[in-house]
């Protein structure tokens, strides 16, 4: 745990919850294996999603479909989602709820890997969020920057795993050590790349929060 669990529980047990049509399909990702977002990261997403207002987002890692319909519910109206998955499995079955909560005029399901995807998509999106898999993010990085615009937000999720980011490469299990070291350039990439400024908070599973500022502008270190 990156924050105590009891803590955690209690902020957990605050949160009002969610539809039941979200709850029913937490519940089912949870039995089948598949991960969804943790509570923690739920709130932290619904407020942004009210406070930031976007019109367009995109996800990359679609799953079962809980967190890109969680967004519609809370996203303005109007707004559209556009979420890529690769899974055949999870893309059935993330279809099939989006189809079951009517949502499938404002949320648009690309298949295939988003290494590939993403070249090829055009314009802007106002949100991305980020939470594919997890030694990709460095990968993803330059084409998110070119459809991530001006005051935009990028939101990665499960950033810390499992406080095992501030452990020595050889401190973690030997299958984990090329996704423990993408992942510490890819936060290091945010919080030095002078397009973005970027906040890490551990929310969840760990989280940052990356606003696009002025193209070009060069920040400097103040003493």
């Amino acid at each position: 745990m990156i924050v105590d669990k009891r803590m955690s529980d209690f902020i957990d047990l605050m949160d009002r919850g969610n539809t039941p049509f979200l709850d029913e399909i937490e519940k089912y990702a949870g039995e089948a294996g598949v991960p969804v977002i943790r509570k923690s990261m739920q709130s932290l997403l619904k407020f942004l999603l009210v406070y930031a207002r976007p019109m367009s987002i995109l996800e990359v890692g679609t799953a079962v479909g809980f967190s890109a319909l969680l967004m519609s519910e809370y996203a303005p109206e109007g707004c559209h989602i556009t979420t890529i998955e690769k899974y055949d499995r999870r893309i059935t079955v993330a279809r099939e709820n989006f189809k079951r909560a009517g949502k499938e005029d404002c949320i648009t399901l690309l298949e295939g890997d988003a290494a590939v995807l993403l070249g090829g998509l055009e314009g802007a999106y106002e949100m991305i969020f980020m939470d594919a898999a997890k030694g990709q993010y460095i990968n993803f990085l330059p084409d998110i920057l070119r459809l991530l615009p001006e005051g935009g937000l990028l939101i990665s999720d499960n950033v810390l795993q499992e406080g095992d980011i501030i452990e020595s490469r050889f401190a973690v299990t030997r299958r984990n050590r090329t996704i423990h070291s993408r992942m510490r350039e890819y936060i290091y990439e945010l919080k030095h790349n002078p397009m973005l400024e970027t906040c890490i908070l551990p929310v969840g599973d760990g989280v940052t929060l990356s606003t696009k500022i002025q193209t070009g502008r060069v920040r400097e270190n103040k003493i």
